[in-house]
């Protein structure tokens, strides 16, 4: 990957599209360009099987004529004026948007720190082969270990240039390396699969690929021979990290403005009550130094600052950017994302914060249950909450994990897993959704 590029062309380009809009009739304007840069290597059983490069810097306009708004895109070599005047073309013509608009200037960011989000490393093709080889010959050294999926390394970047017609322009890059692999275990139908993998801004932060590799042998081979377990209506389930964090992503989503503002949440009223048990915090931090999901400022220009979502249990904000804001009567809190030509809410460096206890005290708390590691499907009703998902992990006795199980199914409301939900501490930070492990009591298991 090459070292950092000077984003000042880019820049100078955005704010020539913003004058050209301006000329040509608009009442205001913002002009995106984002970034991206990668290279890959993946392999199987010992050979190189793809080798991928790609790079590309998008741009977008989006204009304002009263309350109408549109906005295009377009690749690297486009006429500026051209795009400028059909930008404003398509405003005149579209219907009015009355939320629509770009930041109030008062809450762009005048400055912003240095989060040292980019790493300069250079990774050659011949380091991201040699690391997927290791990872995969780790993996296959586990005994019980009978073949791969495949293994692979990644090196890239990415960010976001960003001009306004009110006098915003900034730009940041952040850097992103990775190492996965993925192993089967037993033959026939008695196959199991599993994977592990490692993801840092960092190159030097990684794992070893010879651990990723053991990891992902390990975890497979325990899961051989799986039994299903009898159904039952008071389970407790103990949510493996790795699980806990796409669980963390639904509290994001019921809390996110614009599921709020579509009534599309089943917390949309519940702003200001209690949501999760007493104790419990989700946070949410934009300025963490070398986080995974940090940034100086957001799709719109608005520094956030770290917010306390939910704390002691309590909802104490959505994530907003200014027109999700605007639609709620509320103002933008720097959580604006850039997709495509639109712009919409989203978190940042998300975590629900751990508990006190090891992963090992709660397991031996909870006595008899159910550890997940896979889940399996997409039974999750964001307005009422309902959550119903096929399942893999292993039975826990007497506060040990025994046996695999698969071909189970967990249900419960979202509503009330939220305030069932005991955290352990163990959680890692190195994740955009951060979550240590937990256990929810009180569930539904669907099993023989």
């Amino acid at each position: 990957m090459s070292s950092e590029i000077d984003s000042s062309t880019l820049l100078s380009r955005a704010s020539q599209l913003i004058d050209l809009a301006r000329k040509a009739g608009a009442d205001a304007a913002d002009a995106v360009v984002v970034r991206s840069r990668s290279q890959s290597v993946s392999v199987r059983l010992g050979k190189v099987e793809g080798t991928e490069f790609s790079e590309s810097d998008d741009f977008s306009l989006r204009v304002f004529i009263g309350k109408r708004v549109a906005s295009v895109s377009a690749n690297p070599g486009f006429d500026l004026q051209a795009l400028a005047e059909r930008a404003v073309a398509m405003a005149r013509v579209s219907p009015e948007d009355p939320f629509a608009c770009l930041a109030d200037e008062a809450s762009l960011a005048k400055s912003y720190p240095d989060l040292q989000l980019f790493d300069a490393t250079e990774v050659s093709s011949e380091m991201l082969r040699e690391a997927a080889l290791a990872a995969e010959a780790a993996a296959l050294a586990v005994k019980g270990v009978t073949n791969s999926s495949g293994a692979g390394a990644s090196a890239g970047m990415g960010g976001l240039v960003l001009a306004t017609s009110h006098g915003f322009a900034g730009s940041y890059m952040g850097s992103r390396f990775g190492h996965s692999v993925s192993v089967i275990a037993g033959e026939g139908t008695g196959m199991e699969r599993d994977y592990d993998f490692d993801t840092r801004l960092y190159y030097a932060e990684l794992d070893d690929p010879a651990d990723i590799g053991r990891r992902a042998g390990e975890r497979v081979v325990k899961r051989i021979n799986p039994r299903q377990v009898p159904t039952g209506k008071n389970v407790t389930v103990i949510f493996d990290p790795r699980i806990a964090r796409g669980f963390v992503g639904h509290i994001a989503g019921a809390i996110n403005g614009a599921a709020v503002a579509r009534k599309t949440s089943f917390l949309r009223d519940r702003m200001g009550q209690q949501v999760l048990k007493s104790g419990l915090s989700i946070t949410d931090d934009p300025l963490i130094v070398r986080g995974p999901a940090s940034r100086p400022f957001d799709g719109e220009g608005v520094s956030g600052e770290r917010l306390v979502m939910i704390e002691d249990g309590v909802l104490k904000h959505w994530f907003l950017s200014t027109s999700t804001g605007r639609e709620l009567g509320l103002q933008t809190n720097g959580r604006g994302v850039r997709g495509g030509t639109a712009v919409s809410p989203s978190s940042t460096n998300l975590a629900l914060e751990p508990g006190d206890i090891s992963p090992e005290e709660l397991i031996r708390s909870v006595g008899n249950g159910f550890y997940v590691t896979e889940l399996i499907g997409h039974g999750v009703n964001m307005i009422t909450g309902e959550y119903s998902r096929g399942a893999t992990g292993f039975w826990t006795e007497n506060g040990e994990l025994t046996f695999p199980v698969s071909e189970v199914t967990i249900a419960s409301n979202l509503k009330d897993m939220f305030m069932r939900l005991t955290p352990a501490n163990d959680i890692d930070r190195k994740f955009g959704v951060a979550a240590p492990t937990f256990a929810i009591e009180g569930m539904t298991l669907a099993g023989q």
